[in-house]
């Protein structure tokens, strides 16, 4: 794999993880665009990696809280950040039940452009909607296990490839009147047990095989990964304290267009 090829990967990678665009799309775009072939297992695993610890590091402070909490129950308490960790777990069950299945007879099947164009634009309207009709009335530290079950289902869509795991996450918190920042809290959160677990999964099959040059390609794509990654949720971080989705709305409905007319208009 080229220098070129992994830096290419790890920045989609690293930034469509936490825009509300979809990293699965982009990965299945970039070497059905450029005619790289596939990047492999390793790569996979390392970019998931990456994105893990951008996530740990940007939120390190209820990283810490929810660690400690979690320690604190054995002392007979539940704090704040208990109970945090709890509602992660409990958003993170659905994807792991339908995640198993998916993986094992659906994902093959709908790993293909013209899947991504259309879940581009009909989830591009989805976003609108539900940022424009979504009231704000509601932080994180409001949610409840009702709301975290609801946005664990919504979660599940992100299977499909181009429906975006953060994207809709955030449509669902929004839906349930959580502010824009604490809908993208949330949702980044969620991907700390998400991300966490797609990683085990597939690293199982790359402790199997794993020569020195693979090694040194997953290791720079964790690190490039990892750097994108916390970019993009530094600035999404900022750009929800005063905007909305819009932007959002507009790449995915225009990149689902060009990708629509690749598929039925050149016959790609």
């Amino acid at each position: 794999m080229s220098l070129l090829q992994i830096v290419v990967l790890s920045v989609v990678q690293g930034l469509t993880e936490f825009l509300p665009v979809s990293s699965s799309g982009h990965l299945i775009l970039v070497p059905a665009l450029t005619g790289w072939p596939d990047q492999g297992l390793a790569i996979d695993v390392a970019s998931h990696v990456g994105t893990l610890a951008a996530v740990l590091v940007y939120f390190w402070r209820d990283v810490w809280r929810m660690a400690v909490g979690i320690a604190g129950l054995g002392r007979g308490g539940a704090d704040g950040g208990a109970k945090l960790a709890g509602l992660l777990l409990i958003g993170t069950l659905p994807a792991l039940v339908v995640g198993y299945f998916f993986d094992k007879y659906l994902s093959a099947g709908l790993r293909t452009m013209e899947v991504v164009a259309w879940t581009m634009i009909g989830f591009a309207a989805v976003l609108y909607v539900a940022d424009r009709l979504g009231p704000s009335f509601r932080r994180l530290e409001d949610a409840t296990a009702a709301h975290a079950i609801v946005i664990g289902l919504a979660q599940v869509l992100a299977f499909v490839p181009g429906t975006s795991r953060s994207g809709i996450t955030m449509v669902a918190g929004r839906l349930l009147g959580f502010e824009r920042v604490e809908a993208a809290r949330f949702s980044f959160l969620l991907s700390i047990p998400a991300i966490a677990a797609a990683g085990l999964w597939k690293g199982y099959g790359l402790l199997q095989s794993a020569d020195a040059a693979t090694i040194e390609a997953a290791l720079w794509t964790a690190v490039l990964s990892a750097l994108a990654g916390f970019a993009a949720i530094a600035f999404l971080m900022r750009w929800f304290r005063h905007y909305g989705f819009m932007p959002f709305v507009v790449y995915r409905l225009g990149l689902g267009a060009a990708l629509l007319y690749l598929v039925y208009g050149l016959g790609y």
